[in-house]
């Protein structure tokens, strides 16, 4: 249910982050709303995929820079993550598709905010360990 859960918000970021940056392409503007709506599900569930699977072990195999970047290179690492979800989703038909580098880093930040936002009102972030302590109690 969890995992559902960040589909839709990653799914919801990824539209707001569309309608705000004209370098961002999702979907066939000229489709269906029905259309749009599976578009941007099967994108969201791609790029969830790719950052549960692949986003760990490059965040493990760069953390030296990581740390001399003092976090920032994870900028870079969630940039590429969308470059390869805009690959990917291309093998299947689906579009997202970044301008330049600029547009896809600025993606990044902002369904990131956007993320973190909603998945704090709704209680998605929390963490597992603050439900097994509390479950403990």
């Amino acid at each position: 249910m969890r995992f559902l859960g960040h589909i839709i918000v990653t799914g919801l970021a990824l539209w707001v982050t569309a309608l705000i940056l004209p370098g961002m392409h999702l979907g066939d503007d000229s489709a269906s709303t029905l259309t749009q709506v599976l578009t941007i599900a099967a994108i969201a569930l791609i790029l969830a995929l790719i950052n549960t699977i692949i986003k760990p072990i490059l965040s493990f195999l760069t953390l030296p820079i990581t740390c001399l970047t003092l976090g920032l290179f994870q900028l870079v690492i969630n940039t590429l993550m969308l470059l390869l979800a805009g690959w990917v989703s291309g093998l299947f038909d689906l579009t997202l598709e970044f301008d330049t580098f600029w547009w896809a880093l600025g993606a990044g930040v902002i369904i990131g905010i956007l993320s973190a936002i909603v998945e704090g009102v709704t209680g998605l972030g929390e963490d597992r360990r603050d439900r097994s302590w509390s479950a403990g109690e």
